[in-house]
């Protein structure tokens, strides 16, 4: 594998570590063995000059947390996640300098506590549940980052930063204030929930004044760890959609009846084999209306790609679609880049074909 990257020129690699394989029961015994899998890796990455991106938390819990208390509907996560981030950086961070904590806290909350589609795959008391993870989410990535900076930082010089994903929303119809009021409430249901506490100082207002005491309240405390707890955003981007305000009350409850948005697509962009619809102009909106909304921050693409039917080997080979598809997505950066949007990296999703959670081995995303 490490052999395709430095065939493609590769720089970095970003891949996560399993959890349950350097801690089996979450916490307690290390496991060696997950330990030395990951050390050959970022060594193998490092001896041909590619460096290592590594994410602590792409969804994988160990079992045993769930069992025990319910994993990320606890409290007791925030210190499991924190200790379980300082092993990793006291085995891996003399070589490893670039950490993400959480990939994707919206997926994690929402798909996996409201849609019921992802692990845990619940959808019981979604009116709360949601929201009470994602807090949840928050707070140990700002406690992973804490234990970095004021014990291994100094040493190491690493910095480390969180993914979340963001698509971009344009109002269906330009000239209607609610359409353009809903793409926004979109944006910052999905981005702001997750990036507003940590460069903003709080959750967005919006979604207070729709939740109310639904919304979790960080402590004065909290949020001294978790205000600036990201030495970089990390965004995963693959779609956009257009937007416009729900004119019946949705029933089912939860996370979509309080953005009470529409999505649809518009008939000319082409879409993917997710039912993805391919707008470049979104990416580059989008790396705008992140820099506007925090402050120029520093930001890396960490996920982006597409994935397409393909009925052959033939056709596969010859993947002019997904060519097409980062050269356009990739152009789109270039022009964020030129209007000032500090994007320092761009991370393709993904290497090679992998289990797409609910689809499988159905969708395939890879370039291999």
């Amino acid at each position: 594998d490490v052999k395709l990257m430095k065939s493609l020129g590769m720089k970095a690699y970003r891949f996560s570590i399993a959890w349950p394989r350097i801690f089996p029961e979450g916490r307690g015994a290390v496991n060696p063995s997950g330990v030395n899998f990951y050390n050959t890796l970022i060594n193998t990455l490092l001896e041909n000059g590619i460096e290592p991106w590594v994410t602590l938390y792409h969804w994988d819990l160990p079992q045993a947390l769930q069992d025990e208390y319910g994993g990320w509907l606890d409290r007791e996560i925030i210190n499991d996640f924190g200790e379980y981030a300082r092993v990793c950086y006291s085995m891996f961070g003399d070589r490893v300098k670039h950490w993400i904590t959480i990939n994707e806290s919206w997926s994690i909350a929402v798909n996996g506590y409201n849609n019921g589609v992802y692990a845990p795959g619940r959808a019981a008391h979604i009116e709360t549940d949601t929201y009470t993870v994602g807090h949840h989410l928050i707070l140990a990535h700002a406690r992973a980052v804490k234990i970095y900076r004021s014990t291994f930082k100094e040493e190491q010089q690493g910095i480390v930063g969180i993914s979340n994903c963001a698509d971009y929303r344009y109002p269906k119809d330009n000239k209607s204030t609610l359409d353009n009021v809903a793409a926004q409430r979109a944006m910052i249901f999905q981005l702001g929930w997750f990036a507003d506490p940590i460069w903003r100082g709080d959750y967005p207002k919006e979604m207070r004044e729709i939740l109310g005491n639904r919304l979790p309240i960080f402590s004065s405390e909290e949020l001294l760890d978790v205000i600036g707890s990201s030495d970089f955003l990390g965004l995963n981007h693959y779609s956009s959609l257009l937007a416009t305000t729900v004119q019946e009350p949705i029933f089912s409850g939860g996370y979509w009846a309080d953005i009470s948005v529409k999505f649809s697509s518009n008939p000319k962009w082409a879409k993917n084999a997710m039912g993805w619809s391919i707008v470049p102009d979104g990416c580059r909106d989008l790396l705008k209306w992140i820099d506007k909304r925090y402050g120029h921050p520093l930001i890396y693409m960490t996920e982006n790609g597409s994935a397409f039917e393909e009925n052959s080997r033939e056709e596969a080979l010859q993947d002019n679609d997904r060519q097409m598809y980062y050269e356009q997505y990739i152009r789109a950066c270039r022009e964020a880049i030129e209007s000032g949007v500090e994007l320092r990296g761009y991370f393709a999703w993904s290497l090679m074909d992998n289990f797409e959670w609910q689809f499988g081995y159905k969708r395939r995303f890879g370039l291999f």
